[in-house]
């Protein structure tokens, strides 16, 4: 990530009273000034970067239920124009998918494809057209049932999305999920764009088929790109989060990529991994 004893800060951030916890942490960094950036999220300035100082600053934060995040200099939230999101697992708490295929008694088959598929280890669009075959004959109802009854954001999500629309961000929700919930949050949450697969509805029934072109990796990062170029901005200047792999390649082509909940391939790519706070988490690292 950066060569040794480069002068460096580090935010650490936990949950609940994490006071004792935060300071504890940022005495192992010897810095050279401490800014609380609120009651949960502490700056060490100045440390002397190696990799058996991150090493020892990762256990005892893991152990202690810390957020770390290194970087030279300070980003403030101005440098950004867009935040883009993925959906399932990232700005909400389910995988939808998952959830409808409850509908037809087949969860399990369908999450254990879902895990994989984030984990890297299938093709995205494969593992979806897999899926949503599975889903043939259901009822579209039970697209509301689960929407209505187990859709729920991420934890500060709210929080954070006040913040960067505040701040004048575009938001762009790019989900390999599907149109019926992305819409819904679109118009609930105030977002600027959003692009997900739309499944194939006849007679009051799912098909079994996505309709269009399928939103995998390659359609997420060609997504942020073509937001960014409508906005007159460069990917830079964009804020990607996700948990799964099919998010790496927008991630990589953004100016802060953001694991959250993420799977360890995600996390060992990203800048900042939010693997206790909330998505809340990154407005500390942008002031």
């Amino acid at each position: 990530m950066t060569n040794a004893n480069t002068a460096m800060n580090l935010v650490l951030q936990g949950t609940g009273d994490c006071k004792a916890r935060l300071e504890r942490i940022a005495a192992l960094t010897a810095p050279t000034n401490l800014t609380w950036l609120n009651e949960r999220a502490l700056r060490c300035e100045g440390i002397t970067y190696s990799a058996a100082l991150s090493q020892t600053i990762e256990v005892a934060a893991q152990a202690a239920q810390l957020d770390t995040t290194y970087s030279i200099g300070f980003h403030k939230m101005s440098e950004f124009k867009l935040v883009a999101m993925d959906m399932d697992s990232t700005l909400i708490t389910i995988e939808c998918i998952d959830e409808i295929a409850d509908m037809q008694g087949l969860k399990k088959q369908v999450s254990e494809i879902t895990e994989a598929a984030m984990r890297g280890e299938l093709d995205f669009s494969e593992s979806l057209k897999r899926r949503v075959a599975l889903l043939e004959g259901l009822d579209a109802s039970a697209l509301e049932q689960v929407y209505e009854e187990r859709l729920q954001l991420s934890p500060g999500a709210q929080e954070m999305l006040q913040a960067v629309q505040t701040a004048g961000l575009k938001t762009l929700l790019v989900s390999g999920g599907f149109t019926y919930f992305t819409e819904r949050l679109k118009v609930r949450l105030g977002l600027d764009y959003t692009n997900a697969n739309q499944l194939e509805i006849i007679d009051g029934k799912l098909t079994g088929k996505v309709i269009g072109t399928i939103v995998d990796a390659e359609e997420k990062k060609r997504t942020v790109e073509r937001v960014c170029a409508e906005l007159g901005i460069v990917p830079t200047q964009a804020i990607v989060m996700g948990d799964g792999a099919n998010d790496l390649k927008m991630m990589a082509i953004s100016g802060m990529s953001v694991a959250f909940r993420a799977k360890p391939v995600v996390r060992e790519q990203a800048n900042v991994a939010l693997n206790f706070v909330g998505l809340d988490g990154i407005l500390p690292l942008l002031t």
